[in-house]
Parts: structure tokens; sequence; C-alpha cells
């Protein structure tokens, strides 16, 4: 049940990063501090932590270029389920193939894709309202937010899965707002 936490953490942080998890897994991994699932040993390699350093330094750089960081939220909804079901898989231990793959798929995926979808909607509600002068600080938050939670799901996964509540919680709220703000100015 923990690895399964950890995945479904590492797979949340995803959607707010597509290589922040992956570059904190490797390193995990490396260190000892993290059991991957047969068959994913390959995430722990020197080559690998270096492409997935390498990807994370351009992710969040393209975040602060105007147009580039939309383009790079288009490109991010898949990534992040594909990211997303592939850390929850390769943390997933103890468990038959297709129990892993189908939690993965489902839980990993799915998580990856809902967090995907509350940073687009607060990306383009901070350009809807600020003209995309206040992008840059929600990419500080996203990345720092996607760094927290990849480090919390390996070091302390009840923690990070108490965090991905809140912060599921609060997204809820706001969008509730937000829709009653847009219904009450509509009427």
């Amino acid at each position: 049940v923990l690895s399964l936490l950890v995945g479904t953490g590492l797979a949340a942080a995803c959607g707010f990063r597509v290589f922040v998890p992956l570059l904190v897994m490797s390193v995990a991994a490396r260190a000892g501090h993290l059991q991957l699932s047969p068959g994913f040993d390959w995430i722990a390699s020197g080559p690998a932590l270096i492409a997935f350093a390498a990807a994370t330094v351009l992710e969040i750089a393209g975040y602060f270029i105007p147009y580039v960081d939309h383009v790079l939220d288009v490109l991010a909804a898949p990534a992040a389920a594909v990211a997303g079901t592939l850390v929850t898989a390769s943390a997933v231990i103890g468990m038959s193939p297709f129990l892993r793959w189908t939690l993965a798929i489902i839980a990993g995926g799915g998580v990856a894709v809902l967090f995907h979808a509350a940073t687009g909607a607060a990306r383009a509600a901070s350009t809807a309202t600020t003209g995309g002068l206040a992008n840059p600080a929600v990419a500080v938050a996203e990345a720092g937010g996607s760094t927290l939670l990849s480090v919390l799901a390996i070091a302390a996964p009840v923690l990070a899965l108490a965090g991905i509540i809140v912060i599921v919680l609060l997204a809820g709220r706001v969008l509730r707002a937000a829709r009653a703000r847009i219904s009450r100015g509509s009427s």
C-alpha cells in the first residue's frame, strides 16, 4: 500500500511538472531510498539521471517564456498521463504486473491528468487576469509544488497523500468560487 502511495504522490507531481518527479525518483533510487519495480532499474541509471536532469531544466525554463509556456501546457497533458502511469508502475512493488499496471493507469495516470488540468486552469486564470504577467510566479509555484510533492511522496507517502487531498479540496473550492463569480456576472 505504501508503494502505491509513493507512486500516486509522484504521479500527482507529474501533473505539475512532467520531469521533476522522474528526476527525484532517479536520485532517490540511486541513493537507495527508493526500491523500483522489476524492469524499472533503468530509471536509476546514469544516462537516465542525466536525461531527466536536462529535461527538467528545459521544462522549467520553458515555462518562463511567454507563449512557450502555453505550448508546453498543451504538450504536457498527454505527457503527464504517461509519466504518471510510468512513475506509479515503477514505484508499486509486490503486486502482480496486471494489478500494478491497472493501478498505474487508473490511479497514476488519472491523478496526473487531474493535477495537470488544475495547473492549466490556474495558468489560464493567471493569463486572463494579469495578461500573463503573473505566469512566472505560477511557474515557480508549480515547479516548487512538483519538487516538494515528489520528495514527500518518497520520504513520507502518507503526508504526500494528505497534501494531495488538501490540494484537490482547495482546487475544488477555487473552481466553485470561480463558477459562482461567472454565474453572478452573466445574470
